[in-house]
This record gives structure tokens, sequence and C-alpha cells, in this order.
């Protein structure tokens, strides 16, 4: 169903409004001056229309016109009590400047000012209804937001990422080694050989290094899509922002990503990502000590080299021949 955004229509008619207003109060004439008047009342009704009559000191005469008396006054100021005359009296005011100096000004009467009035008690209750109704109505659409989850998400991809790459660094770093050189064909000659350092790196990793980064590789890849799509759910801003499309499209994503995190806590990926990346980084700020350790170690176990290097260099069987036996292990020992 397509969003019919209802209460931003009402909240822009009301500012509409409400903008005329102003122009209308900016633009205008405004409050001419005015001062009070005693007004002599000729003939009076009850809900206060009356005729009037006062003293016009600019053209020096007697005006008459109709007026709003004020029908809540004293009954003495009213005919035909007030003298005995059978007028009233009552108050009012009259314009001191322009054309219509003179002549009788009444607040409730004047054309000019009630436009703006009216404009201001139409615009304002609908600038109320568009605020408080938009604000309701976008209740439902961040009660999915999963802020927090969508961190967890984006942390664990950016792990897996990581290991990935920094095996596949290592992988690289070996086989551009081998092409340069060779083993040593004695023990005692690995002592600063770039492809016995890289070698040793992957053993330090641990023969589950290969799996690990495997398995990162697979989950980064996995997250990546509904990461996109759950982006929106990672802040009430930016879920207020998009259409009930996406955010039902970032709803079913945020669903897909718990499933994955789930299942990432009950295996304890993030652990053995972190782990793996700092086994695989491991020598990088101290390489005079790697190269010595390397060296060491190659002196230990040659033959294990050899198998890791091989497995890392002949390329895959075809399909329907079977791999060549490992004639040992050729991960350390973790002690």
């Amino acid at each position: 169903m397509r969003h019919v955004p209802f209460f931003r229509w009402v909240l822009t008619a009301g500012v509409v409004l409400f903008a005329f207003a102003v122009g209308l109060y900016a633009t205008g004439p405004g409050v001419p001056d005015v001062r009070q008047i005693d007004l002599t009342v000729l003939d009076e009704k009850p809900d206060g229309s009356c005729t009037v009559q006062w003293n016009d000191p600019y053209r020096h005469r007697t005006g008459e016109a109709s007026y709003r008396c004020d029908p809540t006054r004293a009954d003495i100021l009213k005919a035909p009590r007030y003298d005995g005359s059978g007028q009233g009296w009552d108050t009012g005011y009259m314009i001191t400047e322009g054309p219509r100096r003179g002549s009788l000004w009444s607040l409730s009467t004047d054309e000019t000012s009630s436009r703006p009035e009216i404009l201001l008690m139409l615009g304002t209750p609908l600038i109320a209804v568009g605020l408080v109704g938009g604000n309701l109505r976008a209740i439902p659409r961040v009660l999915g937001v999963q802020a927090r989850l969508v961190r967890r998400a984006t942390e664990l991809s950016e792990a897996a990422g990581r290991v990935a790459d920094e095996y596949e660094r290592a992988v690289a770093a070996v086989r551009d080694a081998s092409r340069q050189e060779t083993l040593p064909q004695e023990a005692g000659l690995g002592l600063g050989s770039r492809l016995v350092t890289g070698l040793w790196i992957l053993r330090e990793a641990g023969p589950e290094a290969g799996g690990i980064a495997a398995a990162g590789r697979d989950l980064a890849d996995r997250l990546h899509g509904p990461l996109l799509a759950a982006a929106p759910a990672a802040g009430l801003r930016t879920m207020l922002q998009v259409g009930p499309a996406a955010r039902s499209r970032a709803t079913e994503a945020v669903t897909e990503l718990r499933s994955l995190l789930a299942h990432a806590d009950e295996t304890s990926l993030l652990e053995r990502f972190t782990q793996t990346s700092v086994d695989l980084l491991r020598g990088q700020d101290i390489p005079d000590f790697v190269a010595l350790a390397a060296g060491a170690d190659f002196a230990r176990h040659p033959a294990a080299y050899r198998d890791l290097l091989t497995e890392l260099t002949v390329p895959a069987a075809l399909p329907g021949t079977k791999k060549p036996p490992r004639s040992g292990r050729w991960w350390r020992r973790r002690r």
C-alpha cells in the first residue's frame, strides 16, 4: 500500500495560511491613530446594534453612523434612563489621521484587520493537527529500529572480512617468495629467508586458520546484502526518512542478521576471527624476532615446512583425482 502523507499536507496548508496572515499584517495599513470620544446613542437594540452621533472636529460637523455599542454597559447609560432625553451614552474611537480622519473606528468591523485574523484562526489548528498527527503516525515506523543489532552485525562483518584478507595476504606472500627463492636444503640455513618467515606465520596461526578465513569470507559475503538493506534500521532519523518498502526490507534484513549473529555467538566466530587475525599479524612490529623464531623452527621441522609449501603452491588436483597423502603434520603443535 502506497504511503499517503496526509498530515504532511495538513501541516503544509496550515503553514501557508499562517504565512499569508503574517504577510497581510506586514503589508496592510495596520491600526490607525485613534482617540477615545463620547458617543450619543440615538437608537439601540438589545444585541448592541445602535446608531450614534459624535462631534467631528476636523469637518466641524456632527457625524452619524451605525455602530456596535456595548450591550453589557450599565442600564443607566442606555436610553431612555441616561439623561431624560430619550438618548443613551457610550464611548468609541475616532480616526485622527489619513483620508478617514474624523470617522469612527471599530476593530470588530474593520475589514483589513479581520482578514489576517481569519487566516490565523484557520492556519493555527491545521499546524497543530499536522504536527501531532504526523508524530503519532511516525511511531510505528521507528518501532523496528535495531541500532545495536546493526552495529554488532557490522563489527562481525568487518572482523570476518579482515581475517579473510589477512590470510589471503599471508598466502600471497608465501607464493610470491616461492617464485624468488626455494627452501634451504640444510635446516640451519633458514634464518633470514622470506619464504621461511612467511611459512612460519601460517604455522603459528594453526591448521584451522585457512578454514576460519574461508568461513570469514563466506560470512562477510552473507552479511553484505542484509547490512545494506538494514541500514535504515540503524537510527531513528533514517527510519523516518525512508518509505514503507525500505522499512519493510529493513525489518526483514534485521531478522536475517539476528539469525546470523545467533549462529556466530554459538560458535564464538568473532573471538576466533580476532585471534586468527592477531596470529597472522604477529611479528610485524618485531621483524628480527620473527626471522629468528622462523629460522629456529625451520631447523627443528624442515619437513613440515616443505609439506606446507607444497600444499600452498601446487595447483589443485583435477576433478576425479585423489590428493597425495601428507607425509606429516605441517603445523606447529601449540604448547
